[in-house]
């Protein structure tokens, strides 16, 4: 198993997903990957924030829509040293505050930012909650992928904000693979696609994708179907697995991906 203990600063450390009904949220994740929920904290403290657990560890959050007009959406929490100083770097480099930084109990210290281009995400500096702890393993999250607009106007903001160096990925054109101290492939903390070459419909707005790692993509998305949400995109093939774009009953897109082995995975 891909059990972690901390996160190297610059990492996708946290998915959490925002919805409109937890229970209801709550059955189709626990139908759809097992998983179960657990409370956070006191629900008078956590809002009603849930943690999904699988195999003894969280693997993921759950929570209420917090504004009016926020849509039902996954989030990517990146790993920080600082959350307020990589707030003031996020504003120096053209981005925005959604939230601003604050303390989750004694769990950690977040804000929700936005780069140039929109795309929502978080910061986290963990304190006793690191983040998931369990990755790449079946059904547990493996990728964190930016879909851009402006693919060198990304570049430099993620560079100036986490020092992410851009490495295009030969087998995707338009592609990018994010890496963290280096150039080499194993150092890839995450991913970016140039939406305008995939031809994603220009109503759909800059964002960060989560996947998660299944067994079966052609499964997973056919029982997404019986629960009420949603197939995308897909199933197909890629050069690092089948793959799959689905949605839940409530809109949050989110992808499944039955990975390639990682000895015939292609590099960057």
């Amino acid at each position: 198993m891909s059990e972690i203990s901390s996160y190297e600063a610059g990492t996708p450390s946290w998915v959490d997903v925002a919805s409109p009904d937890i229970d209801a949220s709550v059955a189709f994740y626990g139908d759809l990957f097992e998983w179960r929920a657990s409370e956070g904290g006191d629900p008078e403290e956590t809002g009603g924030y849930r943690l999904f657990e699988q195999d003894g560890k969280a693997v993921a959050g759950i929570g209420p829509i917090q504004t009016e007009g926020q849509p039902p959406a996954w989030t990517t929490y990146i790993s920080v040293e600082d959350v307020d100083a990589t707030t003031e770097k996020v504003k120096a480099a053209g981005g925005s505050v959604l939230s601003e930084p604050m303390d989750v109990m004694t769990a950690g210290r977040m804000a929700v930012l936005a780069d140039p281009g929109g795309a929502v995400f978080a910061i986290w500096q963990a304190r006793e909650h690191i983040g998931a702890g369990l990755v790449n393993e079946p059904v547990s999250l493996t990728w964190n992928e930016l879909r851009s607009r402006d693919p060198e106007g990304s570049k430099r903001f993620y560079a100036d904000v986490f020092g992410w160096n851009a490495m295009p990925f030969e087998q995707m054109p338009g592609y990018t693979i994010w890496t963290l101290g280096g150039t080499e492939p194993g150092n890839g903390k995450g991913g970016m696609i140039d939406m305008a070459a995939v031809d994603i419909p220009a109503e759909v707005p800059p964002h960060w994708d989560v996947a998660f790692a299944v067994d079966d993509a052609d499964a997973t998305a056919a029982k997404c179907t019986d629960l009420g949400g949603i197939v995308a995109m897909g199933p197909m093939d890629s050069p690092v697995g089948r793959m799959a774009m689905l949605q839940d009953l409530n809109g949050a897109t989110f992808t499944v991906i039955k990975l390639v082995p990682q000895e015939d995975a292609p590099q960057a």
